[in-house]
């Protein structure tokens, strides 16, 4: 994958930085819908269920803006699912420790499920680009241009 002058180095920033800006959005669908969900569910399990909607956004977003998708989406959509269990469980400790524990500690206990959960969410960024180029699309990835 290569920009127009040619500059591999410049293509692979512009393609993370891509991620980083679709993931951010589907961060922010992950946090609202979790929110949104807490109004009638535990916060362990709004975050869990929440997780599910934020990885689906990203899944759609990754495949159409930073990589390119073969016809296979369902094989693709499993190998992201796959990186996503890893990330999920990271995702989740991270929410939880720090909605429970450590915000509350500090005297953040009004804020601490939201903070906890937007930290949480944003903890795997790097490992999950890095699984997802090396693996979910791992043979579409060379061919997208940015």
């Amino acid at each position: 994958m290569t920009d127009p002058s040619g500059d591999l180095a410049v293509s692979e920033r512009r393609r993370f930085v891509t991620f980083v800006a679709t993931s951010g959005f589907a961060a922010f669908v992950n946090v609202a819908s979790r929110y949104l969900l807490s109004l009638f569910m535990v916060y362990e399990a709004a975050v869990a269920v929440a997780y599910l909607v934020g990885m689906t956004t990203a899944f759609l977003l990754a495949r159409r803006f930073v990589f390119a998708a073969t016809d296979n989406w369902r094989a693709e959509f499993g190998k992201f699912a796959m990186v996503n269990v890893v990330a999920f469980i990271q995702v989740w400790i991270v929410s939880v420790v720090l909605a429970e524990y450590v915000l509350p500690a500090i005297g953040l206990g009004q804020v601490a499920e939201t903070l906890g959960h937007i930290i949480g969410v944003g903890s795997p960024i790097v490992t999950s680009y890095l699984m997802h180029k090396h693996f979910s699309f791992k043979k579409a990835a060379a061919g997208k241009v940015s």
